[in-house]
């Protein structure tokens, strides 16, 4: 990495701070509405209970002697952090750690009847199945009208300010006074990214997804377009292994937005059986890879997967959380350069992204001083800003 100053991990114990807010009361809220949203048995209940309180009072206790997945925690951090606050260790790290231990505490893992049950399953197809998704997928009949530029553009504002249906972040009271707000972009690498896909000669993207429902729905919109004007060859779809951060995209949620789009009718069916056959034939592939639910950095991503976003043409980052990992959830000063930041990444990587965390990096200082000058610190977290930037290293 270049020679970029350090800036402090993000931690959950200032009182007061977005990361504070987060562990103190929106997983506690979490915790109360997916109780509320199965008839989950006197165990699970007892479940939920203990993780509450560990969460909000207690330490951090190794997982059980048996769990499928204790040696790999154990190479994330586990052993390091046992005994130590939620409050008290990296943000990152605690936020996966909630939900991996709310799995557990709801029989995900099994054995039992409520093996491999999406606690978050119901918020999920609410969202899908909403009023608003089907206006989404009406406005594609006139946009199939529009010159190929054009639809290109509004396919991929469509993607990234899908990321404001965030069902977590909407679980929060900040995220509720924020929706009307105006949006705006505090930083534009769009032409950058066309010119990436316009370079590939059929080559591969990588969309690393963040949220299901009405964001994974414009995702995939974008890769059919993008694979039906030949500007890719493939797409590589990376989902979550098991369900994540409330909303988090899984391979269930891949189909069920599938099942969405060739239920809809006009030119959604038609872009939804696109994507059916890609699949079927292979030009679309799903990817769960076990790191994707990593409390860490993209820094620290195992051999495999560095292999395979170093042969992509571009690898498209979605969503907060992935640009936390991304730049690494530090408290960044806004000015740092993101290809700095970036620099460890293994190919072209672009990153589209709503604005509800601290980490920001990759702002020129007017555009910063404008931003906090009208807003002080809510530009942050509010959800009503949004950014497309794109690292190639070809370019520096």
């Amino acid at each position: 990495m270049p020679d970029t100053p350090s800036a402090p991990l993000l931690l959950g114990n200032q009182p007061g701070s977005f990361p504070h807010s987060v562990l103190a009361e929106r997983h506690p809220a979490i915790i109360q509405q997916v109780r509320e949203a199965f008839p989950y048995e006197p165990a699970q209940h007892r479940a939920l209970d203990e993780l509450l309180a560990d969460c909000t009072e207690g330490v951090i206790e190794p997982l059980p002697a048996d769990a499928h997945d204790r040696d790999q925690w154990e190479t994330w951090g586990l052993h390091e952090h046992t005994g130590r606050s939620w409050f008290d260790v990296p943000w990152l790290w605690s936020e996966s750690w909630f939900y991996r231990r709310l799995l557990q505490a709801v029989g995900f893992f099994g054995p039992g009847p409520w093996q491999g049950i999406d606690p978050f399953r119901p918020f999920k197809l609410a969202e899908l199945d909403s009023a608003e998704t089907d206006q989404e997928l009406a406005a594609l009949d006139d946009l199939a009208d529009r010159p190929a530029a054009e639809q290109a553009q509004a396919l991929l504002h469509g993607s990234l300010w899908g990321n404001r249906a965030d069902l977590g972040f909407r679980l929060s009271a900040e995220g509720a006074r924020a929706a009307d707000a105006a949006p705006g972009l505090v930083a534009d690498d769009s032409d950058r990214l066309w010119s990436l896909l316009d370079s590939a000669d059929g080559g591969t993207l990588c969309l690393v997804a963040d949220n299901a429902g009405r964001e994974l729905v414009p995702d995939l919109l974008l890769v059919a377009h993008l694979l039906r004007t030949g500007r890719i060859g493939q797409a590589v779809l990376h989902v979550k292994p098991y369900p994540y951060y409330v909303s988090d995209a899984t391979t269930a949620d891949v189909v069920d937005a599938l099942r969405r789009l060739t239920g809809a009718g006009g030119v959604a069916a038609a872009y939804g059986r696109r994507l059916w056959s890609a699949l079927a034939e292979g030009r679309l592939t799903l990817r769960a890879h076990p790191f994707s639910s990593a409390p860490l950095p993209y820094e620290e991503m195992p051999g495999d997967l560095r292999a395979e976003f170093a042969s992509a043409t571009l690898t498209i980052v979605k969503g907060d959380l992935n640009y936390r990992r991304l730049v690494g959830d530090r408290l960044w000063d806004p000015t740092t350069p993101f290809p700095d930041v970036t620099a460890h990444f293994p190919g072209p990587v672009a990153a589209l992204r709503t604005l509800k965390s601290d980490v920001i990096t990759g702002l020129d200082a007017r555009t910063e001083a404008a931003l906090v000058a009208a807003e002080d610190r809510r530009w942050r977290t509010g959800g009503t800003h949004a950014l497309i930037q794109v690292r190639d290293p070809a370019k520096g």
